[in-house]
């Protein structure tokens, strides 16, 4: 009988906390050797990304909670401020690896390669000369210095744009006398300059970085004074759009009124260079009404995530990953007619490993096709010049009743998602904006076909975007299939989405917010059940973040009874594995590599009768409750084995993966000395990618 309290705080981790340890995994990447040196690169760069992101919308929603005077965050009932103390402290440590990584580690590996950031004590006079003209012909004419007094008050200063702090003493040509001034870099301006060669006696990639040219020739831009003092300074906003759906008539023109203001926000983070004088800091941070938690001193440029432009200007693929060829599944190929096909079989591509062609050719075929009569899709991020747009305007221009349910509200594509919802109704297509309350999130796409004397259904459910660009560098499944039962549900999804009405029975089908939790719950008590009754019980679940109590609770409960479980969880994991009595039986891993993980998948043993779902579904509070999600049974029996034998493949990774520990903490695996090294996404490339 259970008799532990699985409420207790101690049993959770902070998912705050535990997304920064995302984070510190993603930065370690910077670090391995065996991983290409500009890839390296990028991967310092995208920590610094997310990092940003971290402060804009996290960061943020929590200093929100703590002026709201909210209680305890989460299940591991620490306070707002308890939180913000932990993570602060965390962050710091990060931002310090970050910015010791660049200079001790990638800079010199990357100086050896050839590929040098030039600083300003290490100009040549040849560089200096092309540099003051650069400066002169291209900076000064769209700079514009502002010298701070009561006529010229602090300026407004946009979301993570660069920026310099500088000290002046003197007379101006008013009489005014010297003092602070803010000089703000455009952010058309590109922030890293490659020298040329000839003209500088440079090397074929040496660079320089804006801010150094800046600093170097900030003299020029107060002509009669004295320049004491020039330092960068960056400053994060919170950038989490907030609209009122009760309130509003039209979200697209909403959202277009609110979009702007994002990049002044309430400000979150302040970062200034290492040099920078502690009054001045002071003065920075008063400006902007923050405290010593948001304040980071850098040794470097401020705004580290440009260093991303390197990989793309230097012509040196021997230091990147080698290119590769998405393969095609045995039953497709360039030319299939995708109908015939998916009449005959369920369909199944793991991206990148496999193409996302066959997606992009199922809508341009169903565009081409005149007995086609419909196409309806969800689009949640889908990139502003997308292929799969391109087709179902084709569609809509063609004549078809085109449907798409755009998602607005997607973090950061909202602008994009404005642009194509608009160009999807110029060319005549139904564009409609989903569920007030609720994020349409689903992957769905649903072809209606006359065949004959009847209707036929085509669909394709995915557990990623619909993004041509992003299914090279994440992990998704897709399904197609014509399956009656699943083809009539996505049917009565998009009623749902479209028109009003209450919600249908799904008879294949798991949906949030109405079934996915409730049925999760029941396969996971099952698995409990079957354990308890001495039946072979197993859950074994991918997903990118595991967040939602009453999931974990469930998950300890099986554990206790004797289910064994495997947890693939990318990010942020509030559950403590290997908790004795609670959570010996769960295990639970991290997989980073060269394509970020996407793939939401379940599976329950069911005592011999396995069911695998895939899903656009996190185990979080917000999939479940606050979102539209699909999770999709995979019923081809082949199909199935397939991705059971993959989800085993990432289980037995012992070089891209990383095991939680009770405690929180993440150790990452290694093979001891005569073991096969497992990289499940180098071994799915081999098997899966086209070798021909």
């Amino acid at each position: 009988m259970n008799t532990v309290d699985l409420k207790q705080p101690e049993l959770y981790s902070n998912r705050l906390l535990s997304l920064l340890e995302f984070n510190a995994r993603v930065l370690e990447q910077s670090k391995d050797g065996a991983v290409p040196l500009l890839e390296r690169l990028r991967f310092l760069c995208i920590s610094s990304t997310n990092m940003d992101e971290f402060f804009e919308i996290r960061v943020a929603g929590l200093k929100q909670r703590m002026e709201l005077g909210v209680g305890q965050t989460g299940p591991d009932n620490r306070s707002p401020q308890e939180v913000m103390r932990l993570v602060s402290a965390r962050a710091h440590e990060l931002v310090e690896e970050q910015y010791r990584v660049l200079n001790e580690v990638l800079t010199p590996a990357l100086a050896g390669d050839g590929i040098r950031f030039i600083r300003r004590t290490q100009w040549s006079a040849a560089q200096r000369q092309w540099l003051r003209r650069y400066f002169e012909e291209e900076l000064l004419p769209v700079l514009s210095p502002l010298g701070l007094d009561p006529a010229h008050p602090f300026p407004r200063i946009l979301n993570k744009s660069l920026n310099f702090i500088v000290s002046l003493s003197g007379r101006d040509a008013f009489g005014r006398s010297g003092g602070v001034a803010v000089v703000q870099a455009p952010r058309a301006l590109p922030r890293l300059i490659r020298l040329p060669a000839e003209e500088t006696h440079s090397g074929p990639n040496d660079f320089v970085f804006l801010s150094s040219i800046i600093h170097a020739f900030v003299d020029e831009l107060f002509p009669g004074m004295t320049v004491n003092g020039c330092y960068q300074f960056r400053v994060t906003r919170n950038s989490d759009l907030f609209v009122d759906e009760e309130e509003i008539d039209d979200l697209r023109r909403a959202l277009e009124g609110e979009l702007p203001q994002r990049r002044y926000g309430e400000a979150v983070r302040l970062e200034v260079a290492d040099n920078c004088p502690d009054d001045m800091a002071v003065f920075l941070l008063q400006e902007f009404g923050l405290g010593r938690e948001d304040f980071y001193r850098v040794n470097g440029p401020v705004n580290l995530n440009r260093l991303l432009a390197i990989p793309d200007l230097v012509d040196r693929p021997d230091l990147q990953f080698g290119g590769f060829t998405p393969g095609l599944p045995v039953p497709l190929t360039l030319q299939a007619d995708l109908f015939a096909t998916i009449r005959e079989r369920d369909v199944l591509l793991h991206h990148p490993f496999e193409s996302f062609t066959p997606v992009v050719d199922f809508l341009h075929q169903a565009a081409q096709d005149p007995q086609v009569l419909a196409i309806k899709q969800t689009l949640y991020r889908t990139g502003p010049e997308s292929a799969v747009v391109d087709a179902l305007v084709q569609a809509a221009r063609a004549g078809k009743e085109v449907t798409v349910v755009v998602e607005l509200r997607a973090r950061f594509d909202e602008e994009a998602n404005i642009a194509l919802a608009n160009r999807l109704q110029e060319a005549g297509a139904h564009v409609v904006y989903g569920v007030v309350g609720y994020k349409t999130h689903a992957k769905l796409i649903l072809v209606v076909r006359r065949e004959g004397d009847e209707l036929r259904e085509y669909v394709h459910l995915g557990t990623g975007n619909y993004h041509p660009r992003t299914a090279r560098l994440y992990t998704d499944y897709g399904l197609f299939t014509a399956d009656p039962e699943i083809a009539d549900d996505v049917h009565k999804v998009f009623l749902q989405l479209t028109s009003l009405g209450r919600a249908s029975d799904l008879r294949a089908l798991l949906q949030a917010p109405f079934s996915l939790h409730g049925a999760l719950l029941e396969k996971i008590e099952r698995e409990t059940a079957h354990a308890r009754e001495g039946r072979s019980a197993r859950i074994v679940a991918k997903v990118n973040s595991l967040v939602e109590p009453r999931i974990i609770r469930a998950l300890y409960a099986a554990s206790m009874a004797g289910v064994e479980v495997d947890l693939i969880v990318r990010g942020m994991c509030c559950l403590r594995p290997g908790i004795a009595g609670v959570s010996d039986r769960i295990r639970v891993r991290s997989v980073v590599g060269r394509f970020l993980e996407h793939t939401r998948v379940y599976y329950f043993v069911n005592a011999g009768e396995p069911e695998v779902y895939g899903s656009s579904a996190d185990w979080m509070e917000r999939n479940f409750f606050r979102r539209v999600e699909v999770a999709f049974p995979i019923r081809d029996a082949a199909l199935r084995e397939r991705l059971i034998r993959e989800l085993e493949l990432y289980l037995r990774d012992n070089t891209q993966a990383w095991e939680l520990a009770a405690d929180g903490s993440y150790h990452r695996l290694r093979p001891e000395e005569g073991e096969e090294r497992i990289s499940a996404q180098y071994a799915l490339l081999e098997e899966l990618g086209d070798d021909s």
